[in-house]
């Protein structure tokens, strides 16, 4: 096609950019052939113009279109180039954080310097068994396949992991291993995978260190083999390490670290076991400072030490080992702190006493003057003599970190082989994955040795790669039988021959090694004269003469000579090496005694089949003189490398390359210069390359037909496929290079895929346009019509009425003239007229209309007042009047009770002598004060009336002498009248007279004030007891309030909290019942285990000699159903026992032991805990109400308080006026205000009124003290009278006051008051209550003695009321059991009588028959009867009646077969004769009469009226009864038309015929048979769905009968009478209800595994890939790795596949009788293992998160939900496990682009979480051009919303997990007697009774 074709405006093409390497532009202008420019706008709205090379006019790369942008495969690019790779990677990794991408074969793992959650074990099971193209790029799905290839093809592969320092190839290599670990498993108990992985923290602590572009990095290769065993489980590793950097350990630069071990052993410095080491802070160390970065942030170097030694134990490296490993590594650390000081120029020499230098001669066991020595000196030899020099101080320095680096090598190579020593197996291997961890291709400013192998080692490699590249796709090729045309490839075996061909620079290296003089720059020289002029890789560099370049397949580096030549000897003083061996360390011994070994290329272990370990070295030894000995180091690098790429050719690899997205470390930061540089080293472009130079877009017929339909027209589709994409292909693209048919595929060249989606969309905009440009000429036309028909009616009716108003108007302007000013005036004076009366009659109604409103109003007050009034009154009335009646009721009570109790105990103390006197010597005390007071009273009455007499004596002696003296005045008048001399006398006595009269007033008067003033005070203290009464009263009333407002609320709460705790404690014990329903699963598992491992122990042990042969043609399921072994060949099962043990590992048997006995413990421990956790509930439940009635209590205790101050506060009043009183009465008998007088009567008025208002309020506070007792009584008789006679029989033991609690619990039975609920009393708090209320009693009497008497009248009362009333119940049950004796009586007596009358009816026959039946059931009640009364004398009787039975029923039912017998041969005889004719003989009719007979019944039915509903077996047949029932029965034939639970209402019968005559040895035997071999029947067919579901609903059935039969109240509430009268009558069973019950949970296990099994394949095809709704979603390009189709062809699971199974499940399951409510477990089950599993696969695959998937999923679940409907399932919850389904389909559907997006996104999606979320959202990918992609903020702000969510970060859902199952009871209507048993279970030997 021409470029103009596709170089046109606003085509996108990518143009070379400083900054981003590449830059995407647009065309503004449409390119012609001959232009030699491009108009092109950039991004950012500039514009450039773009010129062409004049010389190439090669046009810029061409951009994808956007739908194929993101995509998992690079492969699938339309234009595969550089820019494409790079911008798809870039989006991924910054847009969608997806950090693995496929290119081709290469699996490209950007390192997102962050950790992901992305690696979890529920990732791990979601790809284990995938195909590698199904799921989202991963590491996990290169492992998996490898692992399935390995399986499949039996062919050993490889998994080659590269990239640059810190580019995460360790971390990837880690994640490979540890997924072989878990998917694989090991084959024995070993945890061989464990030491596998334990193996990588000891590496990384010895290898790894810290660099500038890594924390973690790798300095060293490695080459992990895993062996696998013939079933693929792991067996053992091997490693084999390459190129260890040993300078490291003496130098590191900046901001880098030496090995991490050194620092963790530093930073542990401070341990107790790291004491003799003498280490200190990593800075004091030469070794360990020079980088200045002791630290790595976030790595605790402490803990790290933790982990390696918990590492080394685990491979067998013990504690010992351990400190000699770390003893040697603080020596290598102390050598390097040595200080070597000059002593003149050409020597040098240790200061004596060097601390660093003593502790390491003290670590490694040396001398410190040999180690002095040596260091500082070194020994030549000559042909004659041997030399002693010394050594200048550098050479010295250098001499020592030479030693440090080869004791580090020799330590490293001591680790690795012991790690493989421990990872090696004696199991055969029969297959291996290899893990290849090696450095990439490295370029520095300085590169040296250490560069010049690593890159050497990529050339070999990338070698390898290009031709695997190369060779898979000339088979793919040949494969679909495509023309094969050589494509071109960069090979660089130049390079490798540059390297390492003969006169290559590594032999010009070691020759230059064994020259005398050999140096760096000679060594220079001979390279540039070799290979300078020859080989065109090969350059000098223009400065420098000690330097040369190479050109790499990646890029040109230059490489130092400085160096070369001694790293490649890597020499060591021997004298030194001397010393160390001459060691007494035994540890530093063993790292030198075998340097031929430990030196070796090949590193061979014994037993490994010569695998190389680690970077190899020559040997130092004095006394090797091998040829291994001078071997170099690049000679043996290039050794092990040969061996490794011998290893690598013959297995199948697997590429991954690591890149490092940037230098600094940053999460998810992207730097497109250092990405690009690594791709081109990777040869991840090359790769690139090779696919874009054939075919690089492949399509399948099927796919290609679906999504370019719309560039087809109708008459060009045929029903041949194939013919129709040839046809369209052949018209669409002209030039036939660019695409090729093949068999299968379709395959296009570069940009032909962008071609054809160009044209596509191209067509759908076409088509888009011209709809959109119908319906809006529709629409248009459509409005003009109707606005044009409007328009013209309008003007129609306009212009008419225009006119006619016209006309009239100007009839009417003429008339309308003459009469205006009349017309005006008229108007004006009746519109006047008008308003003036309207106002009138307005105001008139108004305010009528108000008056009458206000009326209305006063009115209705005035009567809802009188409303109010009376009903108050009425409520008030009612209120007293009901308080009234309780009070006299219970203080009737309470004195009734005191009165009895007070009457007893002075019953009791008047026969105690000592009582009395103890009770007379308080009444003494009391008398004594009593008489005190008195004495006190009379005193005051005495001087009182001495006072009052004194008075009366005084005025009556004054008024005597008055009279007197008046006499005599009168005698004197007289006499003064007679004497006249006498009146001045007279006249002085009268003034006399008067002023005493004046006197005698005044104090009158001041009496009569001092009693006005009292009186005032009276009336004053009268008022304020009026207000306090008043503010009494108003607190009752709040206190009433507020103890019901508490009442409500703590009810409420408590209410609440009662609700919240059950549902915990409803959660706990879900959980509880799923952990250990969980337990019973994995015990299951070890069973079956362990029976495994016997039968193959027994099986290997059969052929050994001298073991008894079994016969070849016994068949393996006679020998499955056989049980003679396990219960009379013990001696036999005891020798298998122990050949078991000789044919298996015996710590494998004594661990699965173990662990069975630990499982079974847990299992037990569980048992318990979940039955404390239902008791906890109840008692939960009960305190939660304790607490409550407590809380109530306390506000009554409260209440009480108050009512009893009050009462106190009222009797002082009372007191106080009573004192008033008396004294008024006293003072006022010499006032004028004394008794009788009006002020007198006034205030005694007042004051009796007081007294009477006292009065009623002391009423009301015993009226509310005895409602509080009536409350606490009631709450307490609520509580305990279900057990009235457990209190009362405690009670009756006790004594005094234990009597005195007999009667409260008497009080309780009369006293039933359901109206108060409170806290219940105990009888010790009623004590206390009584005792402490004593006071308040003497109160109200103040002798007391009334009260005592009374208490003792009411205890005595009600103890003989208890007693009465116990009499009264021990006759009533005495009467009523006499009475169901005589029942029973004459029910015998009648049913004796009926079954008299019945034997008279029946023949002669039946009547014997049915007489043995009757004795024999007379004999069984009577025998009950016995046992019952003497259970030891009735044994022996018992069996002898139980034998007499047996015999009975024996010979009845021999006789009756006899009988059958003979009537059938009387039936053929009687046929023959018959057929003979009728001349037979008189002696032959006989047989015909005997015919005759069956004319008269068997009597069957007769029998099956008396059956039990039992069945009888002997004890021989009970095998034979399993086998036939549970064993050879097929759920398929013969159980299919059974009654639903059969087989369990057949064991049950047999089982209560067992429990019918006592026998527990058969009971037990039947049960245990019954259930192994249910466990058996489901072990051998247990992947098949229908006869689990037949044995789950008969052992659910069977369990159900054993509860049903069992006695217990709670199972026999729906039993029929009948029905009650076959319940077990002599065993408990509960304990096997347990066994059975776990049983039918591992059914359950069981039955959900196997849907799994057979839905797991249909789930993703039918719910993601198939398209239920056809055309809604269109197929997308893909790559080299193909995914299932999601167009239906045969074989293709759809939804309507899934749902058929799911009908086939249930209408099994109903068919099979099984409960209702489990069938709604199973499917709510169903249901989530269905949203799970698509769920999981939609976050693992970038390509279903569209939009129109989500349609497509949203479709399926509405059909989902409609066959729940269909089945009436819509209640049990399955709807609810489709949630997150729906809500992530329902996000794929939504609006993603504003704020109010992200809120509704984040309240509907409330089952998913936060990570799913974000998933969903970064793997959303548009499928067609008119979706849009969701942007980095949005996705942003969803996080941030969604930022304070608690919940777990796991991103996938558990598709192993299995909701608790639970059993409810389901008892059955099937009368036991009425079952008919098939005679095609052939189960005759059965007997009815």
């Amino acid at each position: 096609m021409a470029a103009s074709e596709l170089y046109t405006k606003c085509a996108r093409v990518w143009i070379p950019d400083a900054e981003e390497v590449w830059a995407s532009a647009e065309l503004t202008k449409d390119y012609k052939n001959g232009d030699a420019s491009l108009q092109l706008a950039l991004e950012d709205g500039k514009t450039i113009e773009h010129k062409l090379d004049p010389k190439t006019k090669n046009l810029p790369y061409l951009r994808n279109p956007d739908i194929l942008v993101g995509e998992n495969d690079l492969t699938a690019l339309s234009y595969l180039h550089e820019p494409a790779v790079l911008h798809n990677l870039k989006v991924r990794f910054m847009d969608s954080k997806l950090i693995y991408t496929y290119c081709g074969i290469v699996l490209v793992a950007i390192n997102p310097y962050e950790t992901l959650p992305i690696y979890g074990s529920d990732i791990i099971n979601a790809y284990s068994g995938q195909n590698m193209g199904d799921m989202d790029p991963h590491i996990f799905a290169v492992a998996e396949e490898a692992y399935k290839q390995m399986a499949r093809d039996e062919r050993n592969q490889s998994i080659i992991v590269s990239g640059e320092s810190g580019a995460g190839k360790t971390v990837s290599a880690k994640y490979a291993m540890r997924y072989f670990a878990t998917v694989s498993g090991s084959a024995s108990e070993a945890n061989v995978e464990d030491k596998v992985l334990a193996s990588n923290p000891i590496m990384e602590a010895i290898g790894n260190a810290k660099t500038t572009r890594n924390d973690n990095s790798s300095r060293f290769g490695k080459y992990i083999e895993i062996g696998f065993d013939n079933r693929f489980h792991i067996i053992g590793a091997n490693m084999r390490t390459y190129l260890l950097e040993k300078s490291r350990v003496v130098f590191q630069a900046d901001e880098e670290r030496n090995y991490h071990i050194f620092y963790q052993l530093c930073a542990s410095a401070h341990l107790p076991e790291f004491k003799n080491l003498k280490l200190s802070s990593a800075n004091d160390f030469l070794y360990t400072r020079q980088g200045r970065s002791p630290v790595i942030d976030g790595v605790d170097d402490t803990k790290e030490l933790c982990t390696t030694r918990k590492a080394f134990l685990l491979l067998g490296i013990n504690e010992s080992y351990q400190m000699g490993l770390f003893q040697v590594l603080a020596a290598i650390l102390h050598l390097g702190n040595v200080e070597i000081k000059d002593r003149d120029s050409d020597s040098s020499v240790i200061p004596p006493n060097n601390r660093h230098l003593t502790a390491f001669c003290e670590l490694v066991g040396v001398t410190y003057q040999d180690m002095s020595q040596w260091l500082c000196h070194r020994k030549l030899k000559t042909a004659s003599e041997t030399y002693i020099k010394t050594l200048p101080r550098l050479q010295a320095t250098n001499a020592r970190d030479a030693l440090s680096k080869h004791i580090y090598a020799k330590l490293f190579n001591w680790i690795v082989e012991h790690v493989n020593k421990a990872l090696i197996t004696n199991m055969k291997q029969h297959s291996f994955i290899g893990v290849l961890d090696i450095y990439g291709f490295e370029t520095f400013e300085i590169n040296s040795f250490e560069q010049f192998c690593i890159n050497y080692a990529n050339e070999k490699l990338q070698q390898q790669f290009n031709m695997h590249v190369f060779k898979l796709e000339q088979e793919e090729y040949m494969k679909e039988q495509i023309p094969w045309t050589l494509i071109d490839f960069y090979d660089n075996q130049p390079c490798i021959n540059l390297i390492e061909a003969k006169m290559g620079i590594l032999d010009l290296l070691d020759e230059e090694c064994k020259m005398p003089k050999g140096s760096d720059d000679s060594w220079a020289q001979k390279l540039y004269n070799t290979h300078l002029k020859t080989c065109s890789l090969f350059e000098k560099p223009r400065m420098s003469n000690r330097a040369f370049i190479i050109q790499h397949f990646a890029d040109k580096v230059e490489y130092q000579c400085e160096g070369f030549l001694e790293k490649n000897k890597d020499t060591v003083n021997e004298d030194q090496i001397n010393v160390l061996k001459a060691s007494k360390f035994d540890l530093l011994v063993e790292l030198f005694q075998d340097e031929g070994k430990a030196t070796s290329p090949t590193g061979q272990v014994p037993g490994t089949g010569g695998r190389t370990r680690l970077s190899i070295k020559p040997d130092k030894g004095r006394d090797k003189s091998s040829k291994e000995h001078k071997k170099t180091v690049g000679c043996q690098f290039r050794n092990s490398l040969q061996m490794l790429m011998e290893t690598l050719n013959a297995t199948t690899p697997h590429y991954v390359r690591c890149i490092k997205p940037n230098d600094f470390k940053m999460a998810f930061s992207f730097d497109p210069k250092r990405a690009v540089q690594q791709l081109r080293a990777c040869g991840v472009l090359e790769t690139i390359r090779i696919s874009a130079a054939g075919f690089p877009s492949r399509w399948t017929y099927q796919e290609f037909f679906s999504r370019y339909r719309v560039l087809m027209k109708q008459k060009d589709v045929l029903p041949d496929k194939r013919l129709t994409c040839r046809n369209v292909l052949e018209k669409l693209v002209q030039d036939q290079d660019k695409y090729q048919f093949g068999k299968t595929k379709i395959f296009f060249r570069a940009g032909q895929v962008a071609y054809l989606e160009k044209l596509r969309a191209d067509k759908l905009r076409a088509a888009c346009i011209r709809i959109q440009k119908t319906i809006r000429c529709w629409l248009a036309r459509k409005k003009y019509l109707r606005k044009r028909s409007a328009a013209i009616t309008i003007q129609r009716f306009t212009r008419g009425y225009q006119a006619r108003c016209l006309a009239k108007f100007m009839r009417r302007t003429q008339a309308a003239t003459f009469i205006q000013k009349y017309q005006r005036m008229y108007v004006e004076k009746k519109r006047y007229r008008q308003k003036q009366a309207a106002a009138l009659a307005m105001q008139t109604i108004l305010r009528a209309y108000m008056a009458r409103q206000k009326y209305q109003g006063l009115l209705r007050e005035a009567k809802a007042v009188i409303i109010q009034k009376r009903i108050r009154g009425w409520l008030a009335r009612c209120w007293y009047k009901r308080c009234l009646v309780s009070i006299v009721y219970l203080q009737c009570c309470i004195r009734r009770m005191r009165a009895r109790r007070e009457l007893k105990k002075l019953k009791i103390e008047a026969r105690s002598v000592e009582h009395f006197k103890k009770l007379n010597k308080g009444m003494e005390n009391k008398i004594m004060q009593l008489q005190r007071r008195i004495d006190e009273q009379t005193k005051d009455n005495r001087s009182v009336n001495e006072k009052l007499v004194s008075l009366e004596n005084s005025y009556t002696t004054e008024s005597e002498r008055m009279r007197t003296e008046l006499t005599r005045l009168r005698g004197a008048e007289e006499d003064a009248k007679n004497k006249a001399n006498q009146v001045t006398s007279l006249q002085e006595q009268l003034e006399k007279l008067r002023k005493e009269l004046s006197v005698t007033q005044q104090e009158k008067k001041t009496i009569e004030d001092w009693a006005h003033t009292y009186r005032d005070e009276m009336e004053k203290m009268v008022s304020e007891l009026k207000d306090q009464n008043g503010t009494l009263k108003k607190d009752k009333d709040d206190l009433n309030r507020l103890i019901q407002e508490q009442s409500q609320q703590m009810t409420e709460k408590m209410t609440r909290a009662i609700v919240e705790e059950t549902q915990q404690l409803e959660t706990d014990l879900n959980e509880e019942r799923s952990r250990y329903q969980n337990l019973l699963t994995e015990h299951l598992r070890l069973e079956e285990k362990y029976d495994d491992l016997k039968e193959m122990a027994l099986s290997s042990n059969v052929s050994k000699p001298g073991h008894r042969r079994t016969d070849s043609t016994h068949s393996s399921n006679e020998s499955e159903y056989t049980y003679n072994s396990e219960y009379a060949e013990l001696e036999e099962g005891s020798r298998a026992a122990e050949d078991v043990t000789r044919g298996i590992d015996t710590s494998l048997t004594l661990k699965l032991q173990k662990r069975l006995t630990e499982l079974e413990q847990e299992k037990q421990s569980l048992r318990n805990e979940l039955e404390n956790k239902e008791d906890q509930f109840q008692r939960a439940r009960a305190r939660d109400d304790a607490q409550f009635k407590k809380a109530r209590g306390a506000e009554l205790e409260y209440e009480s308080l108050k009512r009893q101050e009050l009462e106190s506060e009222n009797k002082k009043l009372k007191h106080d006026l009573a004192d008033m009183r008396q004294s008024l009465l006293g003072d006022a008998a010499t006032g004028a205000g004394a008794p009788g007088s009006p002020a007198y009567k006034v205030l005694l008025d007042q004051l009796n009124a007081s007294c009477e208002e006292l009065e009623v309020r002391k009423e009301e506070v015993l009226i509310l003290r005895s409602q509080l007792v009536s409350q606490k009584e009631a709450m307490h008789h609520k509580e305990t009278m279900t057990e009235p006679s457990v209190y009362a029989d405690d009670v009756s033991k006790l004594k005094d006051a234990d009597e005195l609690k007999q009667a409260y619990v008497g009080l309780k039975d009369t006293n039933r008051s359901p109206r108060f609920m409170r806290q219940p009393l105990e009888v010790s708090d009623l004590l206390s209550r009584l005792r402490s209320a004593a006071p308040d009693f003497h109160k109200l009497n103040e002798d007391g003695e009334l009260w005592l008497v009374n208490q003792g009248l009411k205890e005595t009362s009600r103890l003989l009321e208890h007693q009465l009333q116990t009499q009264r119940r021990t006759y009533d049950n005495e009467v009523e059991s006499l009475r169901g004796e005589l029942q029973n009586v004459k029910e015998e007596n009648n049913r004796q009588q009926q079954l008299l009358a019945q034997n008279l009816q029946l023949p002669p026959e039946a009547r014997i028959e049915a007489s043995l039946q009757h004795e024999i059931t007379r004999l069984t009640n009577e025998n009950l009867e016995l046992m019952a009364e003497d259970p030891t004398a009735s044994q022996e009787a018992r069996v002898i009646i139980l034998r007499r039975m047996v015999d009975l029923m024996e010979q009845l039912e021999k006789q009756d077969r006899t009988i059958r017998k003979l009537k059938k041969q009387l039936k053929v005889y009687s046929k023959r004769i018959g057929e003979m004719g009728a001349g037979q003989t008189e002696g032959q009719t006989s047989p015909g009469q005997v015919v005759d007979e069956p004319i008269h019944p068997v009597n069957i039915p007769r029998r099956e009226k008396d059956f039990q509903g039992m069945l009888e077996y002997k004890k021989e047949d009970e095998l034979k009864l399993v086998k036939n029932l549970i064993l050879e029965l097929k759920p398929r034939g013969v159980a299919v038309n059974l009654i639903p639970g059969l087989p369990a209402y057949i064991l049950f019968m047999c089982l209560r015929h067992a429990d019918y005559v006592n026998d527990d040895q058969k009971v037990r035997t039947l049960l245990t048979s019954t259930i192994n071999s249910i466990k058996k029947i489901l072990k051998k067919r247990g992947d098949d769905f229908e006869t689990v579901s037949f044995w789950l609903s008969n052992t659910c059935r069977f369990l159900h009968c054993l509860k049903q039969y069992s006695g217990d109240e709670a199972f026999m509430r729906h039993n029929t009478s009948r029905q009650n009268e076959h319940c077990l009558s002599n065993f408990d069973l509960a304990e096997y209800r347990q066994v059975i019950s776990d049983l039918a949970i591992q059914i359950y296990q069981q039955l959900i595994k196997c849907m799994e099994n057979i839905l797991q394949p249909m789930i993703v095809s039918g719910m993601l890939e198939h398209e239920t709704i056809q055309g809604v979603s269109g197929v997308k390009p893909t790559g080299l790795r193909k995914r299932t189709s999601s167009i239906a062809d045969e074989g293709t699971y759809t939804l309507e596949s899934i749902l058929r199974q799911l009908s086939a499940f249930h209408s099994t399951m109903c068919q099979h009788g099984t409960d209702p409510e489990l069938i709604k477990q199973v499917v709510k089950q169903q249901f989530y293992i269905i949203g799970a599993v698509t769920l999981n696969n939609l976050l693992l695959r970038k390509d279903m998160c569209s939009w129109s998937k989500g349609m497509q999923i949203r479709y399926n679940v509405s059909q989902l939900e409609e066959w729940l409907r269909d089945k009436g399932l819509m209640t049990c919850g399955a709807k609810e496990t489709l949630e997150p389904l729906i809500q992530a389909a329902q996000l794929l559907q939504v609006k993603k682009k504003t704020d109010e997006d992200a809120e509704a996104i984040c309240s509907m999606c409330l089952a998913l979480t936060t990570a799913q979320i974000v998933k969903v959202l970064n793997l959303y990918t548009p499928v067609n051009e008119f979706e849009e992609r969701v942007s980095v903020a949005f996705i942003r702000t969803i996080q941030t919303r969604l930022r304070d969510r608690c919940e777990s970060p796991q991103l996938l859902m558990d598709t192993k997990m299995i909701y608790p199952v639970t059993f409810p009871f389901s008892p059955s209507s099937l009368a036991l007697e009425t079952i008919q048993i098939p005679t095609s279970l052939n189960l005759g030997f059965l007997c009815r009774v």
